[in-house]
């Protein structure tokens, strides 16, 4: 397995789920973006829900938690497409020999539930944080966002994912950019929603980013492919020409959590503009 500074680097596949093609392309015409990513008859695109797991310096760290049980029983499981079938959080979690009473950390990039709803599970109590030992973070600014929720992210936000957290004072909330531990710094964008944090794993050596929702997938790095879901998407075009302009000169590696083929590549330019190359497993860094 790749290490970065201290730790061990395991990729957590917890699963799939589906999403309009159109709001993920936002203005992009479907003739476009449906030669990259091909459609079901519902019109959504396949998506993975790809997090992160670092292992070392006393730690273990799970940066996001896909859906988990969130929407089990409910008409969400059709209409996201939600597939377990090949893949679990606690599955993976399991294959690499972590518990969930192991997990120290969770890094939760934004609260939509596609990105934390693993983090909280159902009992009979209630729901309760799946990780009974661990310390979530998330940014003050983002926390403040996600429980008054705006129209445009109000079904995004669900409250049950991430209340309990509150509740069982397992949360830190962050207070914007900088080292969150040693080897890993967190960075802020605003165009997806109010505080995203990109994470960023680096020693002298080597430097992976987990992009999050800013690049959900490697079809997203020019300017206009933007997603609908987006609340500032003239934010977006800004932050992601600025994140691949130095990823491209400091040769950065790329974790994408979204994309369902390619889990890192490297941003070049090429004559057609920033592209990924060297697109590869986490496991080939």
């Amino acid at each position: 397995m790749p290490h970065i500074g201290p730790y061990t680097l395991h990729a957590i596949e917890t699963g799939r789920f589906g999403l309009d093609g159109g709001a993920m392309f936002g203005i992009v015409p479907k003739p476009l973006w449906s030669k990259r990513i091909e459609p079901d008859a519902q019109n959504r695109i396949p998506l993975s829900m790809r997090c992160l797991l670092l292992k070392g310096h006393g730690r273990v760290v799970l940066v996001d938690t896909g859906i988990g049980d969130t929407f089990e029983d409910t008409k969400y499981q059709s209409l996201y497409a939600v597939d377990h079938s090949d893949a679990t959080l606690a599955e993976s979690l399991h294959d690499c020999g972590v518990a969930p009473a192991d997990v120290t950390d969770v890094v939760l990039t934004h609260l939509h539930f596609d990105h934390c709803g693993g983090g909280t599970q159902r009992t009979n109590a209630g729901a309760e944080p799946t990780f009974p030992n661990a310390t979530y973070h998330v940014q003050r600014q983002h926390w403040d966002w996600a429980t008054d929720p705006n129209p445009k992210e109000k079904g995004s936000f669900l409250s049950e994912t991430f209340a309990p957290l509150e509740r069982s004072d397992q949360l830190h909330l962050v207070d914007g950019a900088g080292q969150l531990f040693p080897y890993v710094d967190v960075a802020l964008v605003h165009g997806h929603t109010e505080s995203q944090q990109v994470v960023t794993v680096h020693d002298e050596t080597t430097t992976l980013v987990y992009v999050a929702d800013l690049l959900p997938t490697i079809h997203h790095l020019p300017s206009a492919w933007t997603m609908a879901y987006d609340v500032r998407p003239l934010q977006t075009i800004e932050e992601k020409a600025d994140f691949l302009e130095q990823a491209v000169q400091s040769e950065w590696n790329l974790f994408f959590e979204h994309d369902p083929e390619v889990a890192v590549g490297t941003p070049e330019r090429t004559d057609r503009g920033t592209e990924i190359a060297r697109r590869r497993s986490l496991e080939a860094l």
